[in-house]
């Protein structure tokens, strides 16, 4: 009975400590944020501002838009309580042709980046996400674009993110590669903010909005400063076991927003509730 006794009491010590040694995902404050293609519309942000502390901002057009409907917002944006996650959309493998070709290009965005960022008046060391669509192990003209654009964005007084995938591509029939992984482990030298997608459930909680944010570590990305947890519209393959927490259309909408109105959203959780550090004093 004794050794029993002294048996579960180990076992329970062992526990604790193993819980104890693990890295505190939850002990930093998480914030919720969104994103999404389409500026909301001013008449929204009071509402969304209940529920979310930044909003992601596009500097160009984003995938797929011939506007970019967020451009002169920074101010309405900040005045409304966001912070930001400021994003630039970049080029897609079928783009880049070789890897001199996609050094120029890298340059010339990282150039457009750095232009566009301060004529929406946001202040030195924002970090800009450049919006990498495509995942599974980079190519070498996708690596070339990527760290031509990162080198200059920094050069331009700027702070370079990549915003990628942090799932296996495996799950997706891909090779096993982790995008986010493979981006930084051929970065060199060079200082990368990564916002990582994971909308498979779990970890991804599905569309919900919890008063405590999961840490971005959650998403199985330690390094991750940036994770979006869910996407609309969501992708059936990976989010079978949270379908319930999606609208039956497959989208995510914000609370307290007449689904009518359309404003699906991709939603995000970090660290600091200005994950660009995009807003002015």
């Amino acid at each position: 009975m004794r050794i029993a006794l002294l048996v579960t009491l180990i076992a329970s010590i062992a526990a604790v400590s193993a819980q104890t040694a693990r890295p505190d995902l939850t002990g930093e404050a998480a914030y919720l944020g969104f994103d999404r293609n389409n500026y909301p519309g001013d008449q929204n942000l009071k509402v969304l501002r209940e529920t979310f502390s930044y909003t992601g901002y596009w500097l160009n057009h984003p995938p797929s838009a011939k506007t970019n409907t967020w451009s002169g917002k920074r101010k309405t944006l900040q005045a409304a309580g966001f912070g930001f996650l400021v994003l630039f959309n970049g080029r897609l493998y079928n783009e880049l042709k070789s890897v001199s070709y996609a050094t120029k290009l890298g340059k010339s965005d990282a150039r457009s980046a750095v232009v566009a960022a301060k004529k929406e008046g946001f202040p030195a060391r924002t970090i800009i996400f450049l919006d990498q669509e495509q995942g599974g192990r980079m190519l070498p003209e996708q690596k070339a674009y990527i760290y031509a654009w990162v080198d200059g964005v920094t050069a331009g007084g700027f702070v370079a993110g990549i915003y990628c995938s942090g799932i296996s591509a495996a799950k997706e029939g891909g090779e096993d590669i982790v995008t986010a992984d493979d981006i930084r482990q051929n970065a060199g030298t060079r200082k990368i903010a990564f916002w990582v997608t994971n909308d498979a459930c779990p970890p991804s909680p599905g569309c919900a909005f919890p008063k405590r944010a999961p840490s971005p570590a959650d998403s199985g990305i330690p390094f991750a400063d940036v994770w979006q947890l869910a996407q609309s519209p969501r992708r059936p393959e990976v989010t079978a076991s949270c379908v319930a927490t999606y609208n039956p259309d497959g989208n995510c909408y914000p609370p307290a927003i007449n689904v009518s109105d359309r404003i699906h959203i991709d939603v995000n959780t970090s660290t600091s509730a200005d994950p660009s550090h995009g807003r002015t004093r």
